[in-house]
C-alpha cells in the first residue's frame, strides 16, 4: 500500500521536497547539538525542560485525541465518522512519532534512552510514559494496517482486530494521563502539583486534536476534493466546543484556587505567566494571546450559527489549536521552573538552533501525515472507482 504515497502530482512533490529540506535543516542543528551538548539550547540548570518537552506534552494530547473519532465509530457505530476515523488514527501515529523524537532530542546523548529498558524503574512515571506511548504506537500501526488493507481488498476487517481497537480507546486516555502524572508528581514544583492536571490535559487534548483534524479535512477538501461530510464535521465541532469549555473551566479553577488561597509559592508562577514577576514578563504577551484566542474560539463555537458556518467554524478551530499550543506547548512546562524553589526568576527562551530542531520534527510529522493521508485517499479512490 505504501506505493500510493509515492505517486503524486507536481504540487505534492514540491510540498514533500519543502518538508524534506526543513527536516534536513533540523537534522543539521541536531548534529550540532549532539556534538556541542544541550548548551546550544536555552535550557539551564534552573530550567531543565524547555521547548522540546513542552512540544512533547502538547503532541501527546494530539495523539490521544484520536479516541474522539475511534470511540463513536467503533463502539457506537456512528457511521458519519467512517471517512475520518482512519485519518484520526494516522494523525495519532504521526503525533506519537513526534513525541518520541522530542524526548529523543531532549536527552542530549540519545543512547541514554536504552537505560529505560535495560534498567527499568517501575515506580518511575517516565518508564510508564514510554511504555504507554510505544504500546499506543504499535496498536495504531496494527489497526491502520489491517483496516486499510481490508478496505484496499474490498473486504470486511478480520474479527480479531476489534478487541485491539477497543483496547486502543482506554490506552489513548492512558498516554496523556501518565504524562500528566509525570509532571504533577513532582512535589517541588507547586505550579504542576494539582489533582486536575490529568483532566485538564485530557480536555485540552480532546479540543486541540479534533481541531487539527478539522483543519486538515478543510485543507484536503481544497486540495484533493475530499469531503469529510457535514454531519461528521458538525459532530466534531460539538466535541471541540464541549472539550474547550471544560479546558477553560479547569484553567479558571486553577486561578481561583491559587489566588483565593494566596500561598505565595503558588501565586508566583501564575503571576509570572500572566502578569510578570520582578520585572520579568517574557511569556505574558503569549499567554494573553492564548487567553484571547480561547475566548474568541468559544464565541464562534458555542453559537450554532457561527459553528455551522464553514468559514467561521474553521477560524474557531484554528484559534482553539493555537490557544492550546501556546498554553501547553510553551507556557505550562516552562513556568513550572519559574520561579525556582528558592524564589529566583531565571527566564528561559529557546535559541535559534533549538527552535529549528523543533521545526524539523514538526516538518517530519507533517511529512508522515501527508504520505499517510495520500495513501488512504488513493486507496479509497481506487476502491470507489
Amino acid at each position: 500500500m505504501i506505493e500510493h504515497a509515492l505517486r503524486g502530482g507536481r504540487g505534492y512533490w514540491i510540498w514533500l521536497t519543502f518538508l524534506g529540506a526543513v527536516i534536513l535543516v533540523g537534522l543539521y542543528f541536531y548534529f550540532k547539538q549532539l556534538n556541542y551538548g544541550l548548551g546550544i539550547t536555552g535550557m539551564s540548570r534552573n530550567v531543565s525542560w524547555g521547548l522540546y518537552i513542552a512540544q512533547f506534552t502538547f503532541m501527546v494530547g494530539v495523539a490521544a485525541s484520536a479516541v474522539m473519532v475511534v470511540l463513536p465509530y467503533y463502539l457506537h457505530n456512528y457511521k458519519a465518522f467512517g471517512k475520518i476515523t482512519i485519518l484520526g488514527e494516522f494523525l495519532a501515529i504521526s503525533a506519537v512519532v513526534m513525541c518520541m523524537l522530542f524526548v529523543f532530542v531532549d536527552l542530549g546523548q540519545p543512547f541514554r534512552i536504552l537505560n529505560v529498558f535495560l534498567y527499568p524503574t517501575f515506580h518511575s512515571m517516565m518508564f510508564w510514559d514510554i511504555v504507554a506511548l510505544s504500546g499506543y504506537l504499535v496498536l495504531n500501526v496494527i489497526i491502520t494496517r489491517v483496516t486499510l488493507g481490508a478496505e484496499h481488498k474490498s473486504i470486511a476487517p478480520p474479527k480479531w482486530i476489534r478487541p485491539i481497537i477497543i483496547l486502543s480507546i482506554p490506552w489513548a486516555i492512558s498516554i496523556h494521563t501518565v504524562t500528566a502524572f509525570l509532571i504533577s508528581g513532582l512535589g517541588g514544583r507547586p505550579f504542576w502539583l494539582t489533582a486536575i492536571m490529568a483532566p485538564r490535559f485530557l480536555a485540552s487534548a480532546f479540543s486541540a486534536g479534533p481541531a487539527l483534524l478539522v483543519v486538515l479535512c478543510f485543507v484536503m477538501k481544497r486540495i484533493t476534493g475530499f469531503d469529510a461530510g457535514n454531519e461528521a464535521l458538525k459532530k466534531l465541532g460539538l466535541i471541540i466546543t464541549y472539550a474547550m469549555c471544560a479546558n477553560v473551566f479547569f484553567i479558571l479553577m486553577e486561578f481561583f484556587t491559587t489566588f483565593y488561597a494566596g500561598i505565595p509559592e503558588d501565586v508566583a508562577h501564575l503571576q509570572y505567566l500572566y502578569f510578570g514577576l520582578d520585572g520579568h514578563a517574557r511569556l505574558v504577551p503569549w499567554m494573553w494571546t492564548s487567553a484571547l484566542l480561547a475566548i474568541g474560539s468559544l464565541v464562534l463555537l458555542i453559537n450554532p450559527q457561527t459553528r455551522n458556518n464553514r468559514r467561521t467554524f474553521l477560524i474557531g478551530c484554528i484559534m482553539v489549536f493555537l490557544s492550546i499550543w501556546i498554553d501547553k506547548g510553551l507556557g505550562l512546562v516552562i513556568t513550572g521552573f519559574i520561579p525556582s524553589p528558592f524564589g529566583k526568576v531565571i527566564q528561559y527562551w529557546p535559541t535559534a538552533p533549538e527552535a529549528l530542531i523543533v521545526v524539523g520534527i514538526w516538518a517530519l510529522g507533517f511529512l508522515l501525515i501527508t504520505m499517510f493521508y495520500k495513501m488512504a485517499l488513493s486507496i479509497r479512490e481506487q476502491v470507489e472507482a
